[in-house]
């Protein structure tokens, strides 16, 4: 093969930003690695075969996705990278919506517990799963709170010099809708939310629970808007933050290569997070994903993850890309 004459994949978003495909396969090879020697074989087998062909239509404007066979292992960084696209666009128009509809407030919340050994994940994510549930129903919540959106995050402490190095932290990262009451009469204190959290988990200790308030987005007008400009920005990092798929193929893999604590890490994540549903709609939210039929960002199509409609009335031809092992990269080739 002439690499002079060899069209690598070259696809950008609306905005002009390239998308990583050929970085998130690669990933995906290397995780795969991992999985072979942790004797997930089968699973090991699928991610190996994860998007290596790609079809696309390409319009005028830009290449669209429309078809890929997707592995959806967990750990995948392939497809974890298409779940937070799929998450970040139902969550932006959840908001959107609920914010038309309603005079609703936003709160970014983190409730966290201590860190835990291997051994001891899946029986804590199991606890905070059932805590959530008791933690939702305390009273003065159920008040203040209309819906919610909550993601369990997963990260490994490789900090050699802390005594919690090797351990696991779940932790729930949380976006509420709540009443404008609830900066008045309804107001939480931050050490309510951290007894109610304790209460739940059934703890010993105080956890570390954070929640901060996030400006609601307005229509911008002439007037004062680079305060607007400023909310709006704030408003839409907390939806991107929150809608980052729980497990990161950076924090599973740290390194570019395969490692005995890589293996060790990928055992007991897949083991800990199989059959779990890693995020979860509350209350208005899930209301309005039910309404809107957004479907399953876990385990659904992960080939249109930005809009409902494929756009490709109007293409120009169809592009294919093939994932080529020796050149880790996608090779196009192109017909009418």
């Amino acid at each position: 093969m002439d690499k002079h004459t060899i069209e690598f994949l070259r696809d950008t978003t609306s905005t002009g930003k390239e998308r990583d495909w050929k970085g998130k396969k690669r990933r995906s090879v290397l995780m795969a690695e991992h999985f072979h020697h942790a004797n997930l074989v089968n699973k090991a087998e699928r991610m190996q075969e994860c998007a290596n062909v790609l079809t696309f239509k390409q319009t005028e404007e830009r290449l669209k996705l429309f078809q890929a066979w997707f592995c959806k292992v967990r750990l995948c960084p392939m497809c974890n990278w298409r779940r937070s696209l799929k998450i970040a666009f139902h969550n932006k128009t959840i908001v959107e919506e609920a914010n038309r509809r309603e005079k609703v407030r936003w709160l970014f919340l983190t409730l966290t517990v201590r860190n835990c050994e291997g051994s001891e994940l899946k029986n804590t994510i199991d606890d905070m799963m059932k805590s959530w549930n008791r933690f939702m129903g305390y009273k003065k919540i159920k008040v203040a709170v209309k819906g919610y959106f909550r993601a369990l995050e997963v990260t490994k402490n490789r900090d050699s010099s802390s005594e919690w190095n090797g351990t696991y932290h779940p932790h729930f990262h949380v976006l509420l809708a709540v009443k404008p009451s609830y900066f008045t009469r309804d107001y939480i204190k931050h050490e309510e939310w951290v007894a109610f959290w304790k209460k739940a988990m059934k703890l010993d200790y105080e956890p570390l629970v954070n929640i901060q308030k996030v400006k609601p987005k307005k229509e911008l007008n002439l007037e004062n808007i680079e305060h607007q400009v400023k909310s709006a920005m704030q408003e839409q990092k907390a939806i991107l933050e929150v809608s980052k798929y729980p497990v990161k193929d950076t924090d599973v893999l740290p390194s570019n290569k395969l490692t005995e604590d890589g293996i060790q890490t990928v055992g007991t994540l897949d083991d800990a997070l199989s059959y779990k549903r890693l995020i979860a709609y509350g209350g208005l939210l899930k209301d309005i994903h039910k309404e809107l039929n957004l479907g399953d960002a876990e385990d659904g199509d992960l080939i249109r993850v930005e809009d409902g409609d494929d756009q490709t009335a109007n293409a120009i031809c169809e592009v294919m890309a093939y994932w080529n092992p020796g050149l880790k990269n996608y090779v196009v080739t192109k017909g009418e």
